[in-house]
């Protein structure tokens, strides 16, 4: 499945939602598909280094891939730079030998190709009227072995990209969007030259906020909102979930909802940014453009997005107190 230009790794089909006590058997809960990918780590312009899914398709962030609960995903990590580097996944299972880290010695030589196996695993029942949660949610991966044994180098430079887990049964997305918050950037860049986004009138959309460095952030959308918890959707009238349209996004954290564009407000370009005001000032907003439903742009939309390319993203030039 090819999803906002970024190959999804997942099941043929999508099998019935998860029963917590169900009669299914340990083995058939827990039987899933073993997918296998290949990822290139490659040098970019500008100093950055990025994963892609063939030789010359890297890009920061790397590709989105996906698995559902009950997958196994096998990544074939293949390093064409002159540095050591890795692939470190956040909220899969994984044996020491494919965490990632040179703790581990887990980790590609320059010119090196390895192997890392990552499984997941459904939610299970436990004592007390509780549940073990399963793998699923909106997590990441990243180099956690370039410049430091902790890959600040590599995150630094663009080795990241974002690991959905699903549940059987998950409501699937027509467009997926990937934000990293990177010290003082957005995917490795600033405004005005931060990605904008597009979807039509009514389409769900799945965004993935990744957080990374030594700054903290909060992820603000304008004009949409979602509900705090797995999938960004209310179960039901009595599900507690708060509705937010602001969340922090702190390093080594990520989240994911999904919204439909422009429900309740429209076609139109909407901004999403950083809310710390000194970090929002200094170029970490883009663009969400909702097009109207037939795909055509919306009245004023280009204007804003004129306006947008034409800001100063300049502290010194904000006047205090005017």
């Amino acid at each position: 499945m090819l999803v906002g230009g970024a190959l999804a790794v997942s099941a043929a089909g999508i099998g019935t939602a998860l029963v917590p006590g169900s009669a299914r058997s340990a083995k058939q809960q827990f039987a899933g598909a073993t997918r296998r990918v290949t990822i290139y780590a490659e040098a970019l312009p500008g100093n950055l280094v990025g994963y892609g899914l063939a030789p010359g398709q890297a890009t920061v962030p790397g590709p989105t891939l996906e698995m559902y609960e009950g997958d196994t995903l096998e990544v074939t990590l293949v390093n064409t730079t002159t540095q050591r580097l890795s692939i470190h996944p956040h909220g899969v299972d994984y044996s020491t030998d494919s965490d990632g880290s040179p703790l581990h010695n887990s980790f590609n030589n320059p010119g090196e190709t390895r192997t890392y196996v990552w499984r997941s695993h459904e939610m299970t029942a436990a004592a007390g009227r509780r549940f073990m949660p399963g793998s699923a949610g909106y997590w990441h991966y990243h180099d956690h072995a370039m410049g430091t044994d902790h890959g600040t180098g590599g995150v630094a430079r663009g080795l990241y990209g974002a690991l959905t887990v699903r549940r059987r049964g998950d409501i699937l997305p027509d467009k997926q969007f990937t934000v990293v918050f990177n010290d003082m950037q957005i995917n490795n860049k600033v405004a005005p030259d931060t990605p904008m986004f597009e979807a039509n009138l009514g389409q769900r959309v799945e965004w993935t906020a990744i957080g990374h460095g030594s700054l903290f952030h909060t992820f603000h959308l304008h004009a949409h909102r979602w509900a705090d918890n797995r999938t960004g959707m209310l179960e039901g009238p009595s599900d507690p979930s708060l509705v937010i349209d602001n969340k922090d996004l702190n390093p080594g954290s990520s989240f994911g909802f999904q919204v439909l564009a422009g429900e309740g407000v429209g076609p139109g370009a909407w901004m999403y940014h950083c809310h710390v005001q000194s970090h929002s000032d200094t170029g970490m907003a883009g663009l969400f453009l909702v097009r109207n439903a037939d795909g055509s742009m919306p009245a004023g939309a280009q204007e804003a997005i004129d306006r947008f390319h034409g800001h100063v993203h300049n502290p010194a030039a904000h006047v205090h107190g005017g």
